[in-house]
C-alpha cells in the first residue's frame, strides 16, 4: 500500500524558491513527463536542471518523488536527504525521506524521520498516518495505532489513517475492528482497491472464507493484472476447499509472474490437498528450482511424499526444510508423524519434544509424543 496522498505532495518550490531560468524550465516542463509515466525522461530532465542549478531543492525533490515511483527507493532517499542540507526544516522533505526508507524495508530510519517531520510541523495528519504504517510494519501495533488515532483527530475522515489502522488491528488479529476501519474506508472511496484487498486480509484472518473470496474479487475487477490479489483469492479458496478454483487462481498468477516460486509452491498445495501428489510434487520442484532457499517448498514437498507413501524422500525434504527454517515446529511434527509411519518411534519422539519446545501449544505434536513413547516401550 503506498503511504502518500496530496497532503504531502511537494509544492512547485518545494521547500526553495526557483527563479527564472533554464534551470526551472527544466522542472517545469517535467512534471508532464512525471504524469504520463515517463520516468527516465523525467529523472534526464530533473538531473540535467541539478547540473544548471546544484542547490536547486524543487529539482531533487521531485526526481526523488521519480525514483520512488519507480521503485528505485535508494536514490529516492538520497534526493530527499539533498533536499533537507539544502532546507534542514522542510518538514515534507524528511516525510518522504521516510516513505521511501519504509518502502525499502528501513522501518527505524523511516520512523525517526517521521519524528523530526512532526516535530517540524505537528498538524500535517499523513505524516502520522505514514509513522503508523511503519510502527505497524515493525509489529509495534499499539504506536501504529496511537498515530492513525492522532492522524484522525487532525483530519476525521482521513480515509488513508483508517486504512492503516484497519491494518494494524488486522495484524494484531482484531479481525473486526480492522474490518470496521476499511468499512469506513470503502464508504470514503468505494473504488480504493487496497482497502478491499486488506479487508479480504481480514475476512480471511478470521476465517470468514467468503467474504474475503468476496473482496479480492472486487479488488481483480479494479486491478484485473495484479497477481498478488489472485494468489490471495487463491489462498482463500483453498482454504475453504474449493481446489480446483483456487489452482485456476495460482495458474493465473503463474500467467502474469511466471518466476513468482510462491505461486508454484501455493498450487502445489491446492493439488496436494485434492490428492493430485504428482502435479504438487511437480510444481514444488518448480518452486524450488526458482528459490532454493524456499524452505515451505521442502516441506510441503515432503507431505506430498509422504502422501505418497515416500518415506524416505519425505524424510529428506523435511530434514532440508529445517536447516533452512530451524525455528518451524510443525516441520518438526510432519516429520515425527513421517518416523512413527517407518516405525523409528526414538526418532519419532526427539521430533516431537523439538517441536514442543518451539511451540508448547503443537496439539498434534503433543498427542503423537505420547502415542509414539507407548510404542516403542512395547
Amino acid at each position: 500500500m503506498k503511504n502518500v496522498d496530496a497532503e504531502t505532495e511537494f509544492p512547485n518550490d518545494a521547500g526553495s524558491r526557483i527563479e527564472g531560468g533554464n534551470a526551472a524550465a527544466y522542472v517545469n516542463r517535467v512534471i508532464a513527463y512525471s504524469g504520463k509515466g515517463d520516468y527516465d525522461l523525467a529523472i534526464a530532465d530533473y538531473t540535467e536542471a541539478i547540473r544548471l542549478d546544484p542547490d536547486l531543492a524543487a529539482a531533487y525533490a521531485r526526481r526523488g518523488r521519480v525514483y520512488a515511483d519507480k521503485g528505485d527507493y535508494e536514490r529516492a532517499a538520497e534526493d530527499f536527504t539533498q533536499v533537507i542540507r539544502l532546507n534542514p526544516d522542510y518538514a515534507l522533505a524528511y516525510n518522504h525521506r521516510g516513505i521511501a526508507y519504509s518502502d525499502k524495508g528501513d522501518y527505524d530510519l523511516a520512523i525517526a524521520d517521521f519524528t523530526e517531520a512532526i516535530r517540524l510541523d505537528p498538524n500535517l495528519a499523513a505524516v502520522y498516518a505514514n509513522r503508523g504504517l511503519a510502527y505497524s510494519d515493525k509489529g509495534d501495533y499499539k504506536r501504529a495505532i496511537a498515530d492513525c488515532n492522532q492522524a484522525l483527530r487532525l483530519k476525521p475522515d482521513y480515509a488513508l489513517a483508517y486504512s492503516n489502522r484497519g491494518m494494524a488491528y488486522s495484524d494484531k488479529g482484531s479481525y473486526k475492528r480492522a474490518i470496521e476501519d476499511l468499512n469506513r474506508v470503502i464508504r470514503l472511496n468505494p473504488n480504493n482497491s487496497d482497502a478491499y484487498n486488506n479487508r479480504g486480509i481480514a475476512y480471511h484472518g478470521k476465517g470468514d472464507y467468503e467474504r474475503a473470496i468476496e473482496d479480492f474479487t472486487q479488488v481483480i475487477r479494479l486491478k484485473p493484472h495484479d497477481a498478488f490479489v489472485y494468489s490471495s483469492r487463491g489462498i482463500a479458496y483453498s482454504d475453504n476447499g474449493d481446489y480446483d478454483l483456487a489452482i485456476a487462481d495460482f495458474t493465473q498468477v503463474l500467467r502474469l509472474n511466471p518466476d513468482y516460486a510462491l505461486a508454484y509452491n501455493n498450487r502445489g498445495i491446492a493439488y496436494s490437498d485434492n490428492g493430485d501428489y504428482d502435479l504438487a510434487i511437480a510444481d514444488y520442484d518448480k518452486a524450488i528450482e526458482l528459490d532454493p532457499n524456499l524452505a515451505a517448498a521442502y516441506a510441503n514437498r515432503g507431505l506430498a511424499y509422504s502422501g505418497k507413501e515416500d518415506y524416505e524422500r519425505a524424510i529428506e525434504d523435511s530434514t532440508q526444510a529445517i536447516r533452512l527454517e530451524p525455528e518451524q515446529a510443525l516441520t518438526y511434527t510432519n516429520r515425527g508423524l513421517v518416523y512413527c509411519r517407518k516405525g523409528d518411534y526414538a526418532l519419532a519422539i526427539a521430533d516431537f519434544e523439538a517441536a514442543l519446545r518451539l511451540n508448547p501449544d503443537e496439539a498434534i505434536a503433543r498427542d503423537r509424543l505420547e502415542d509414539a513413547q507407548w510404542r516403542r516401550e512395547c
